[in-house]
């Protein structure tokens, strides 16, 4: 199988970054590479796979202690089958149970473990990303999103033992997933508990291990599901949809499912909260006279009429034509900022009327230029 690279790499982070700088690193890379954005790109999709897989290992404390140990054998018990027989221990495990009874009690992996190896245990979270435009973002829309979850294994129906046999309880351990151990030290014997080296901790034996699973209960699966994104969701918000992340163990519950939502920029509309901002370039006759005009909203074109001597910089306001407030009542507004545009190229006869439309103007049709001329008189006379 082909090399992966290092995923510290992969995210462009050092092997000591904070989770919130992988984070960041990780919605960078997702929005850059997203299939959306680089459509037709097989190299941008394969980099988004592999960010994906990255951050899934990385943004998880329990596979991340697995992957520092272990490196892609910790987290991925196909990997490197040829020099560890599916395993950094020479056989298929799951690698979690290890770690969590080892470190578990102390509460550097995800807090106390119980007990009981075969209680229910949660799915964790999983992520993902999706891009969607200015105008779905402001009236809602449902979406497929694809990603990578571990789900429970459909042959074996996450027993981890082949169909027509079942797994046996530790003899060892008793089922408890530990045995004690008496170690004599210069302090006399300590004892103290360790992984059962029978069962690996999870308190089973499997004599007939599944095969589409290697006797896990659960696999890795890309899964593709339909969301509802809500009308008024803003640029980098994340959606949460419960229960469809990773499978929980013993009959817990699925982990919850992360969506980063991206916005594309509207060629014409700024978001603003939940107000719509955007210029409207009218002409000096327009301005000068006043006039209707159509103004685009996100609803479609409005008529507005501009009153005589609008200036340019003028703002005015739709009301409720803003974006709607997300899960709530309501809408924003729409600020419409005016500009006027100097008409260019005209012709000896355009001119000759605007000098003759000029001769019959004075500084009382120009408050701002009338009073800009009384100030420098003040300064300089």
């Amino acid at each position: 199988m082909a090399e992966k690279r290092d995923y510290y790499e992969v995210m462009g982070v050092a092997k000591g970054a904070g989770d919130d700088e992988i984070k960041k690193a990780y919605r960078q890379l997702a929005k850059k590479y997203h299939p959306d954005l680089n459509p037709g790109n097989a190299e941008a999709e394969a980099k988004f796979k592999e960010v994906n897989e990255a951050y899934e290992v990385l943004s998880d404390k329990e596979k991340r202690a697995r992957y520092d140990q272990f490196g892609h054998a910790g987290v991925d018990p196909n990997y490197g089958a040829g020099g560890y027989g599916g395993s950094p221990f020479g056989q298929d495990v799951d690698f979690s149970d290890i770690f969590n009874s080892v470190f578990g009690g102390f509460g550097g992996f995800g807090g106390r473990r119980s007990s009981n190896p075969n209680a229910p245990r949660r799915g964790a979270d999983v992520e993902t990303s999706v891009v969607i435009s200015f105008d779905e973002a402001a009236k809602g829309c449902r979406k497929e999103v694809s990603y990578n979850s571990v789900v429970t294994c459909e042959e074996c129906s996450g027993t981890g033992a082949q169909k027509g046999t079942s797994a046996k309880t530790c003899p060892t351990c008793s089922g408890r997933g530990q045995v004690t151990v008496n170690q004599r030290t210069p302090f006399g014997v300590v004892q103290t508990s360790r992984v059962c080296d029978t069962c690996k901790g999870s308190g089973k034996v499997i004599d007939n291990p599944c095969k589409a699973c290697s006797g896990a209960g659960r696999k890795k699966k890309q899964r593709k599901i339909e969301i509802t994104i809500p009308a008024g969701i803003a640029n980098d918000q994340v959606l949460n949809v419960s229960g469809q992340g990773s499978s929980g163990t013993n009959g817990g519950p699925a982990g919850d499912l992360h969506v980063y939502v991206s916005v594309r920029p509207h060629p014409i509309f700024e978001r603003r909260g939940d107000d719509v901002w955007c210029e409207l370039p009218i002409t000096f006759t327009q301005a000068a006279l006043g006039a209707e005009v159509v103004v685009p909203t996100i609803d479609g074109k409005v008529s507005y009429s501009v009153h005589d001597g609008t200036q340019p910089g003028d703002i005015f306001k739709l009301k409720g034509k803003g974006i709607p407030h997300i899960n709530g009542r309501g809408r924003g507004d729409q600020y419409v900022k005016v500009t006027i545009e100097v008409p260019k190229n005209l012709s000896s006869k355009q001119k000759d009327a605007l000098k003759d439309f000029e001769k019959t103007t004075s500084d009382k049709n120009y408050s701002k230029r009338k009073s800009f001329v009384d100030v420098i008189k003040r300064i300089f006379d």
